[in-house]
């Protein structure tokens, strides 16, 4: 099977040497997005309900880059910063997946700059 990296200007470019995301075969897995603005390359908030919604934007577009959407995420994995902020963050997930949710894990961790929140995700490409 051939791995492909997926890039796109509309998320956040790496900040160390790995790919937004990889295809191998009918499969994408995206590294871990943080929220941050991909035209400033700033954090976008220290509220928690609008950091994750840049993060699930980010992760959007590298899905549409990819050809796929949240309708085929089978798998996520959720980092806060903390714990306490994880009604909040389900709050803003449910938006994006409201049917058909994917199997998920979620655990409190040190975070690239800082950041509250960090979300992954493994998507399968159609066609």
């Amino acid at each position: 099977m051939r791995k492909e990296i997926i890039k796109t200007d509309k998320a956040p470019g790496a900040i160390g040497p790995y790919s937004q995301a990889v295809k191998v075969g009918n499969l994408l897995f995206t590294s871990g997005q943080v929220p941050i603005d991909p035209k400033t390359g700033e954090l976008v908030s220290k509220d928690i309900k609008e950091a994750t919604d840049r993060v699930f934007k980010n992760i959007g577009a590298i899905l549409e880059e990819a050809g796929t959407s949240f309708e085929n995420v089978v798998k996520t994995v959720v980092f806060v910063k903390d714990m306490n902020d994880f009604s909040s963050v389900n709050e803003i997930y449910a938006k994006y997946f409201s049917k058909n949710e994917p199997a998920r894990s979620c655990v409190q961790a040190k975070l690239p700059k800082d950041a509250l929140v960090e979300i992954e995700v493994v998507a399968v490409v159609e066609g």
